[in-house]
């Protein structure tokens, strides 16, 4: 099996991260991180924390700062990345992440969400996206 799972560094894809990395290690399993970076878009790397104030967009500290990201929460994953068009729409960011996990056969995905159990699907979400996809299953973690 291969787990699945969207990663900005937000809080609710740490919380997906998490999860996942219990299901992998208490599987056997692997576990690979996506995440899709907008290019040259300084300020939503910045928002996200990828870029230090005033520092211009440069792809590899970008990836750079996601991987350690992700290494200090599951060292054991795998990283892959995708860029995007500048501007960010919630499919530009899914597309990706739905290319990646059909391309590495993911059983499952793992979708962290900040609005499970009130509303799972929004004008917005990511998450709805990734869920349209019937060639694995997907797993909505709560944000903590």
């Amino acid at each position: 099996m291969t787990f699945v799972v969207p990663f900005d560094g937000a809080p609710r894809t740490v919380a997906a991260l998490e999860r996942a990395r219990e299901f992998a290690d208490a599987l056997g399993e692997d576990l690979l991180v996506v995440s899709v970076i907008p290019q040259n878009n300084a300020a939503y790397a910045r928002e996200r924390g990828w870029l230090a104030a005033g520092e211009p967009f440069d792809m590899a500290t970008v990836v750079t700062a996601l991987r350690e990201q992700v290494a200090d929460i599951a060292p054991d994953a795998a990283f892959e990345y995708e860029s995007c068009s500048r501007s960010v729409t919630a499919n530009r960011i899914a597309k990706p992440v739905r290319k990646i996990a059909k391309r590495n056969g993911a059983d499952m995905v793992f979708v962290g969400s900040d609005s499970a159990g009130r509303l799972t699907t929004t004008a917005s979400s990511v998450g709805n996206r990734i869920a349209t996809d019937s060639s694995y299953d997907v797993v909505l973690v709560r944000s903590k």
